[in-house]
């Protein structure tokens, strides 16, 4: 089976017009099967080899010879003194586009790559797993509470659907995976049941602001530690930490991230919800939706190649919002409401109203899971999540 991306028009796009491509996101959500898809013709090595990652280290102008354009280039953060040598081909024939496409799990490495030796010739986009709107598109499903339960404890990894895995199981060898090659290798980490540990607070923790302190002295490591490991899961697409809008409001704005999970089926993996049902009566509930919420508006905006500039809004008077979209002088506020098919506007949105200033609000919407789509004023909408 294969699921349509809705990147994939952005990515063909953008390597017809750059000399370079990066496509960036954690480990499994289809970025070598997605190229491949795109660009079958083009010679492919993945750095995920031990023996093709040293030698494009050592020796990166052979390698390059070796391989010859336009290459697909996998998991490239294994081998980042390759950037150079990239920098230097495509220097020499600046204006052929399409050379190099290229794919990371660890987007620290990355970037610092990218910074130091392809600025300007590189674009960036970003791979999540899949989305509401691909899988409802591939499996032509009526949305609804039901569905949108199942999707959040499957989660997005094509690989769960491609082969109707189990996902508690997939989610299983996902972790000790990720916590035996990728963290261990990239911090020494010699207390594996501490992260684990520290992950499995994190995901109940999911939709809430996020205190470092809290964390470190629930698990007994120290902050510097958790700060550490908080990196590593955000710079690999694991996790998202949402930064606070308070331009122009004061001290009274509470300043610190709210977390998310970027795939909910590794956060029910995580917090042991194995079913629709449980999940169904979990506390979590409105938590978990609201982090599948902020997932699908990210996806959104990456399969566009938007930058992600979202923020939540909080006061220390309990006034808020979930998500809030900058667009020029304006803002756009979404909120979350698991199943609410009312119609009216939110208490809390009513409270922002003359915070923000009438004039200043571009749209106002609420993401639900209820079929239906109505319009209030000219300025407030509810949606339905895969509409996003």
């Amino acid at each position: 089976m294969w699921i349509e991306r809705e990147i994939s028009g952005l990515i063909e796009e953008i390597n017809a017009k750059r000399p370079a491509l990066l496509l960036t996101g954690a480990r499994q959500t289809g970025k070598s099967s997605l190229l491949n898809q795109l660009f079958p013709k083009h010679g492919y090595v993945s750095l995920d080899v031990p023996l093709e990652a040293r030698q494009a280290s050592e020796g990166g102008q052979f390698f390059l010879d070796s391989h010859g354009t336009p290459l697909v280039i996998d998991e490239i953060q294994y081998a980042p003194e390759l950037f150079r040598h990239i920098k230097i081909r495509i220097d020499r024939q600046r204006q052929t586009n399409g050379q190099y496409v290229m794919t990371g799990s660890q987007k620290f490495s990355l970037m610092k790559g990218v910074s130091e030796s392809l600025a300007g010739r590189v674009a960036i986009l970003n791979l999540h797993s899949l989305s509401t709107r691909e899988l409802a598109s591939y499996f032509r499903t009526d949305l609804n509470a039901t569905q949108i339960l199942e999707w959040l404890v499957k989660g997005g990894y094509p690989e769960i659907y491609e082969h109707d895995l189990n996902p508690h199981r997939f989610f299983a060898d996902y972790v000790a995976t990720y916590i035996e090659r990728d963290v261990r290798q990239l911090l020494n980490i010699r207390h594996v049941r501490e992260f684990d540990q520290f992950m499995r607070l994190l995901a109940i923790r999911s939709g809430q602001i996020f205190s470092m302190s809290r964390i470190a002295t629930e698990i007994g490591v120290s902050t510097h530690t958790i700060k550490s490991w908080i990196t590593v899961l955000e710079a690999s697409n694991i996790i998202y930490l949402l930064k606070p809008y308070y331009q122009n409001f004061g001290k009274r704005i509470i300043k610190s991230p709210k977390l998310y999970f970027l795939d909910t089926g590794l956060l029910c993996y995580l917090t042991n919800i194995q079913s629709t049902d449980i999940l169904a009566n979990s506390p979590l509930l409105g938590a978990f939706f609201e982090t599948y919420a902020f997932g699908q508006l990210l996806r959104h905006l990456h399969n566009q190649g938007k930058t992600d500039e979202v923020y939540y809004f909080r006061d220390k008077d309990g006034r808020e919002v979930d998500f809030l979209i900058p667009q020029g002088n304006l803002l756009s506020l979404y909120e979350c409401k698991w199943h609410d098919e009312s119609g009216d506007l939110p208490k809390n949105i009513k409270k922002l109203r003359p915070i923000f200033g009438e004039e200043n609000i571009l749209q106002i919407t609420t993401i639900t899971t209820a079929a239906q789509k109505t319009r209030i004023d000219e300025k407030f909408t509810v949606s339905n999540v895969v509409e996003l």
